[in-house]
């Protein structure tokens, strides 16, 4: 019976002190996906990550729940993206009325301008990505003076990934012949991964879902297809698939796959971290247009 007792005092210290952890642990809101898994990793077992806009879901048209009011007041801090990507955030917030300072990851980027609009997708070039991290780092430290070495450390060795990421990619790239760099997508979320690597992307899209695509600019991109000869168009996994299905029929050219461009997938799909969804679209990219 003593023997009993003791195991159980024991199992009830080690309950009383992860929930001590727990409690200890800065609460962080990131607004997508990809954004959490950057906290993820830079914060480790000092952070509680709560994701707005979770995966396989669209942030330009994200519509916010009363639950995200809550998640905002209880957090010390929110990590955006910034760019104009969350346009439905400020009044969220505002309602949420919490003290949680408010940090856009793309600070210090320079962003890509098509017309009067900033592209926010950042992302998808990993030099930027490499900036993201930095950012988080150092609001986590500012957050949390005690943890800030925890956060360096961790994010000297997630940055250390992604610099073999950014050789990765590049020697992929570097098999497709010049020609061929050439793809067609749902909206215009790769300007970033284009300029950093060399593959030109054509939307009919613009840098935002909400926006639709016209006849012409349809009409526009199959008479490009046909005239330059771009041998793939590709669907995103936050897009209506019946647009770039129609575009492949009326050109015959082949549809390579699915690209992640805003979001993850859960755990079991085939991006569920940062690394691996460009790992994924780089490699069906260059699965369709190598040969």
């Amino acid at each position: 019976m003593r023997r009993f007792q003791f195991l159980f005092a024991c199992l009830m210290l080690i309950a009383a002190v992860v929930a001590a952890r727990a409690q200890e642990r800065l609460n962080v809101v990131a607004s997508f996906s990809i954004l959490g898994d950057f906290v993820r990793n830079v914060g480790g077992d000092r952070v509680n990550v709560t994701t707005l806009v979770g995966p396989n879901s669209d942030v330009h048209v994200y519509s916010p729940a009363p639950a995200d009011a809550k998640k905002i007041a209880d957090a010390r801090l929110v990590i955006v993206n910034g760019l104009g990507l969350e346009g439905w955030l400020p009044r969220l917030v505002q309602s949420a009325g919490g003290k949680a300072r408010i940090v856009a990851a793309t600070d210090g980027i320079a962003p890509r301008k098509l017309g009067s609009d900033a592209d926010p997708h950042a992302w998808q070039s990993v030099a930027n990505a490499k900036t993201y991290v930095a950012n988080i780092s150092a609001a986590l430290a500012a957050a949390d003076p005690a943890g800030a070495e925890a956060y360096r450390a961790n994010a000297t060795v997630y940055l250390a990934k992604l610099d073999a990421l950014d050789r990765e990619v590049r020697e992929a790239v570097a098999q497709i012949p010049a020609a061929r760099r050439k793809v067609i997508s749902t909206h215009d979320a790769f300007g970033y991964l284009a300029s950093s690597y060399g593959i030109a992307f054509i939307a009919p899209l613009g840098v935002s879902t909400e926006s639709e695509a016209s006849a012409r600019d349809i009409a526009r991109i199959i008479t490009q297809i046909r005239t330059q000869k771009i041998p793939a168009v590709f669907l995103e996994n936050i897009s209506d698939a019946r647009l770039i299905g129609r575009i492949s029929a009326e050109t015959g050219a082949k549809v390579g796959g699915t690209l992640y461009s805003d979001s993850l997938t859960g755990e079991k799909g085939d991006a569920p971290t940062y690394i691996e969804m460009v790992r994924h679209n780089i490699k069906a990219l260059t699965s369709a247009l190598a040969n």
